[in-house]
Order: structure tokens, then sequence, then C-alpha cells
């Protein structure tokens, strides 16, 4: 047993640091020493829509028998298919119609579908595990474990940790958060935080903070003081040094207001926060973000010229992304950046009785950006036929696991082909085509994360003996329409613990 003396310095020290911790709240988040790097590589941004957002309602079909079985389904929230408020077209680069449109809010998606700078994948989501539970299906995408919990990693975490040949980075992983987003759980060198603007300590008297202009000569303040005393090697002193350089990275950085020509509110502020970190030359290799609100049980609205909320939220939505592709394209920055826009799940085809939707399954998945092949749909379209949705009742099934475009964006963007340690127990890579780049061989290894995770009911059923339960061989295959009433789907109206 070691006996450890506490001194009056250290316990000093130990108290200063709680401070630290203290002022700055949930919102600062430990980066790694600060290392002066150019950032000439490529960005991934992810972008989740908390809540289930209803891509049927965005990508709306707009001809054929989907457009009638869309208006039986939906009498009151379908989309019109043209007119003042109609589907905006989407078209291939050859000017042929692709029998959909874009939600008529969306205008700003339109444009960088009509630039060749989006891409959409049709019916994509967890091919393998069925969950109407929105802490679920975000918590298994988080980690890049669908169907197990367990992980210490998150998927983005692991992505940076398992980055060939990467250099040493000022802000290699950004998350813009008030609290640690979990697909960056045990990211040590990961810098969270809500806003630029927020990054600081500054509690306690105004005039005691720091040294300023009008401070007294021979003057130091607390943010000073506790800047000088993290040189020893005990543990609340080494924390106390990131702290610091993870402060001083963001107070040295010339973060701007946002400009005048950009949506207002919270999302946008997070996408212009992402915009100049990539701009500022820090290493940036990924970037988190979300923008919740999707979950529209009741009162989710269409379009038109009154209020209506899902209309609202589209329009936030598109404004932001497009000012932000606007941004880095002016600067020359958007060609080596990706960012994908992906929800937990869907919403049913079906309306409900209280003008909204619930929880479905396959969802659109938009990926933009300069390094991607747009105007274009990926994937496998299954149609709205009643007949066909039926195996998964009434709900559009996954037919491209989320999985595929995330690891052909590892491999071609980012040239990184750990894919058994980005997303255990998938295999079988096979890119659709949708970013540019060249292939690797995925690298097979032992994932540590694999074995620590541990099923979930939503990935064994319910009610099964041990023998019954489907293995991560079978996991990481589509499964045969056999079992599509099998025990995954069973956990649509029933899970234990």
């Amino acid at each position: 047993m070691t006996d450890y003396t506490l001194t009056r310095r250290e316990f000093v020290k130990g108290c200063c640091g709680a401070a630290v911790v203290g002022a700055a709240g949930s919102t600062l988040i430990f980066a790694g020493d600060a290392v002066a790097a150019a950032n000439s590589y490529d960005t991934v941004v992810h972008l989740f829509l908390r809540g289930g957002f209803d891509g049927l309602n965005l990508v709306v079909p707009v001809s054929g028998n989907d457009r009638t079985h869309y208006e039986e389904a939906r009498p009151s929230l379908s989309i019109d298919a043209s007119g003042t408020y109609g589907a905006l077209p989407l078209t291939l680069s050859s000017g042929a119609a692709t029998g959909f449109g874009l939600h008529p809010s969306a205008t700003g998606l339109r444009d960088l579908w009509n630039d060749g700078k989006l891409a959409i994948v049709h019916a994509c989501g967890m091919a393998t595990t069925v969950t109407r539970s929105h802490f679920d299906a975000q918590l298994y995408i988080d980690l890049g474990t669908p169907g197990k919990y367990g992980s210490p990693t998150g998927w983005m975490t692991r992505a940076w940790q398992t980055l060939p040949g990467s250099p040493a980075a000022t802000m290699p992983v950004l998350g813009v958060a008030g609290t640690q987003p979990a697909n960056l759980i045990g990211a040590s060198d990961a810098l969270v935080m809500s806003s630029p603007t927020d990054f600081q300590l500054n509690a306690g008297a105004w005039a005691w903070q720091q040294v300023r202009d009008d401070s007294p000569t021979g003057f130091k303040g607390h943010n000073e003081t506790l800047a000088e005393m993290w040189a020893g090697r005990t543990g609340i002193e080494i924390s106390g040094a990131r702290a610091e350089a993870a402060l001083d990275t963001i107070k040295r950085q010339s973060f701007a207001s946002l400009p005048g020509n950009w949506p207002t509110g919270t999302f946008a502020q997070q996408l212009w926060t992402i915009a100049q970190s990539i701009r500022f030359n820090l290493g940036l290799r990924f970037a988190t973000l979300d923008l919740g609100g999707w979950d529209t049980h009741e009162g989710q609205g269409t379009a038109g010229s009154g209020y209506h909320y899902y209309q609202n939220k589209i329009a936030e939505l598109s404004q932001g992304l497009s000012a932000f592709f606007a941004e880095l394209a002016a600067g020359g920055q958007m060609s080596r950046v990706t960012l994908v826009v992906q929800s937990e799940f869907g919403r049913r085809v079906r309306a409900n009785a209280n003008g909204g939707t619930d929880h479905g399954y396959g969802n659109p998945l938009l990926v933009l950006g300069g390094p991607v092949n747009g105007r274009r749909f990926y994937g496998s379209w299954p149609g709205l036929d009643p007949v066909v949705l039926s195996p998964t009742f009434g709900d559009i099934p996954v037919t491209t696991d989320y999985r595929r475009v995330f690891s052909e964006i590892m491999i071609r963007r980012m040239a990184n082909p750990n894919l058994s340690t980005l997303f255990p127990g998938y295999a079988g890579y096979a890119p659709l085509g949708i970013v540019q780049g060249t292939d690797l061989a995925p690298t097979a290894s032992a994932a540590a994360v694999r074995s620590s995770a541990t099923p979930s009911p939503a990935a064994t059923g319910t009610g099964e003996s041990s023998s019954s339960r489907l293995t991560d061989t079978q996991l990481s295959r589509p499964l045969p329409a056999s079992r599509l009433r099998g025990p995954v789907d069973r956990t649509l109206y029933r899970r234990e613990r």
C-alpha cells in the first residue's frame, strides 16, 4: 500500500482544478497538448437529426404508383406534387426525372443537388437491428455497434484513433455540444464546446478574472494564476494543463460573429463554429453536431402559408447546410469536406390520428460536400406498395446499412481501412460510389470493442434461448425474407431488459 501525503500546495492545486471544471461546466472537455499543425486532410462532419425525422416528407414521391400510395397514406400530411407549395423536382444531370422531389422549404438542398454536391441514399438505416426506441437507436449509431451496448468508445473516437499516419494536431476532433457526444466517448484529445464565446473561465468578479486594459500594474487575475499552476505531473496538474491548452487554443483563434448572410439560430451558429474551425487549419479531421426536434407525433404540419412546424424545421436544416457549404466553397476548403446527415430512424408511412407520424424504420441519408458524386440516388428504393411493406409492418424497410455509407467515406476520403474496429461485426465492404477516392482493402483486426459490447434485447429478441440468438456473423448480413418476422422484428412491440 502506498502512503501518499498530500501537501498544502497540492491541496490548493486540487481545489483550483475543481474550480476550473466547475467554472466551465459541462462545456469543458479536455483536449490533448496543443501542437501546431496544418490541416491539409479531409474533414468529415456528422449531423445527427435527433428524434427520428420524417424523411418521406423531405424526399417526396411525386409521380407513379408511389405517389398514389403516398397520398392515400397521408391524406392531410402529404406534400403537393406541384404548385406554389409543391415538391421541388429532383432531376438527374441528364435532366431525366427521378420521380422524387424535395420539400418546398428545402431550396438550399435543391440547389446543392443541382450543383452535383448532394447525394441521397434511399431507405438507409440499421439493417440488422430494429427498434422504435430513440435512446437505443441513437446509442447504437453513436457507438457504431447496432444491437449492442457497452462499447467504451464511440465510432468517431475509433475513427480518429485508428486513422493511419495522422500527425499531431491542435484540434483533431470537435464536438459542438454542451456535453460530450456519445460518438466521442473515450476521445481524450477531442474538444467539445457549445460555442467559442462560452468556452472560457468567467467565474467570480469580472475585474478579478484576468488582466484587462484597465487592470492595475502588476495585477494577475485568476485565469493567469491558474495557468501557472499546472507544471507538475500529478493527475490534477496534467488535467489542468490540458484544460488550459484547450482554453488557449480557442482563445487564440479569431472566431467571428455569425455573418449577416447566414441564417440565425443555434444550429446556424454551430455550423459556423465548425466552418471556422476547418478554415483555421487546426488539423480538424472529425466534427459532430446535433439538430433535434424531429419527433413529430402530433401537429407535424406540411407546407403552406400558415404555420407548419415541419416546414420550419426543414427550412432551418436546408438554410444552415446551404450557408455552410457556400462559406467553405468560397474559401476553397469544401473540396475536402464531407458532411453526412442522419437520423436514428424514419417515420411510419401512414399518418396517425393526431396530425403527425409515429416511429418508423428506413429513412433517406444525405451526403453532401466537394468530394461527393451528387445529383444521384443511391441504394434500393422499395416503393410504398402496402403489400411490399407488410413484412416490416407498413414501414419503409432498410435496404442499405448506414455502415456501408460510412465505411466508404472512411476508406475513400480518410484512407482508414480499419472497418472491423470502426464498426465491429460489420463486414463485406462494397462501396456505392457516393464519394470520390481510392479504395483500400478493409483491414481485419481483433476489435476490443466487439468483445466488450454487451448484446442488447433489440439484437437478440425476447424470450429466446441463447442457441436461437443471432450471431455477429449473421448480424453482418441482411436478413433473408424468411427472418423478417423473426426475433429482431418482435422488438417493434416488446422490449425487455
